[in-house]
């Protein structure tokens, strides 16, 4: 029997009932795609990230890609990223190898304001590193250790295939500002147009972001900086989906790589748009 919630669901919010049913469904590539523009996935938003991360690869050649998810916790999110790179393979062919990189011991201590500690706290998040070690599957490597530390390793490494997707779920402004260090990656380790999440821009009542503190003063700062590689919304992502007024349509966002070799690489599907009347 359906719950009353889901019923009251349907009634007053019919979009997102048949959202919630479609999460019920059996993941088979037949209906992935159906469900990925539905939001009936279980986190559309890294669906909807790593299959057009695909798709872009694909049209540009590109044969394997990486994801990455900065804030493992319980490890949900990187199980569930795992699945849905499965689907994304079989629909597009190219490969995605996933990393999951996480302190191991929940938050540590805000350093100021900026880390909004008036909604956070050290050791939210603990990690079970033996029980998630068991769950993961071969192609998911996960990263333990202060991001500051290990994400400049990281980019130092020869075997890294382009990143097409980033999730930050770091919580704090001092952490997302350390794991922005992926991006100093070379060039051709990115998609030119590479898909971000950030967890942490819209919240309940009581998280107030605000473009001086957390992840927002995050992308803020790395755009100011930085010249040739700028963070920013897909400009009407709400209008070109079927389910509308979604709160993560406002945290997506793409890395443009514009140095990037590929860029101006032309992959639309229509080969001559000047036909298209």
């Amino acid at each position: 029997m359906l719950k009353l919630n889901v019923i009251l669901m349907g009634l007053f919010n019919p979009q997102a009932g048949i959202s919630y049913l479609l999460r019920k469904l059996p993941i088979t590539s037949f209906v992935f795609r159906l469900r990925v523009e539905l939001n009936g996935i279980n986190r559309p938003f890294y669906a909807f990230s790593l299959l057009h991360a695909a798709q872009e690869a694909e049209k540009l050649g590109i044969k394997r890609v990486s994801a990455i998810e900065f804030g493992v916790a319980a490890g949900g999110g990187l199980l569930a990223l795992e699945q849905i790179a499965q689907q994304v393979t079989k629909l597009t062919r190219v490969k995605i190898d996933i990393y999951g990189f996480d302190l191991g011991d929940g938050l540590p201590k805000p350093k100021d304001y900026r880390d909004l500690s008036f909604i956070w706290k050290d050791g939210f998040y603990k990690m079970d590193k033996k029980i998630l070690k068991e769950k993961i599957k071969k192609n998911t490597t996960l990263i333990l250790g202060d991001v500051g530390e290990t994400v400049p390793k990281f980019i130092k490494r020869a075997d890294i295939a382009p990143i097409g997707f980033v999730s930050f779920d770091l919580d704090y402004y001092s952490s997302t500002a350390k794991a922005f260090k992926i991006f100093d990656i070379a060039d051709e380790k990115l998609l030119p147009r590479t898909y971000c999440y950030f967890d942490d821009l819209v919240g309940d009542d009581e998280e107030i972001y605000s473009q001086y503190t957390g992840e927002l003063l995050a992308i803020r700062e790395f755009n100011k900086r930085s010249k040739h590689k700028k963070l920013d919304v897909i400009s009407g992502l709400a209008h070109k989906r079927v389910i509308k007024n979604t709160w993560w349509y406002d945290e997506i966002y793409i890395l443009h790589v514009f140095n990037h070799k590929k860029y101006n690489k032309y992959i639309y599907s229509q080969e001559d748009r000047s036909l298209m009347t």
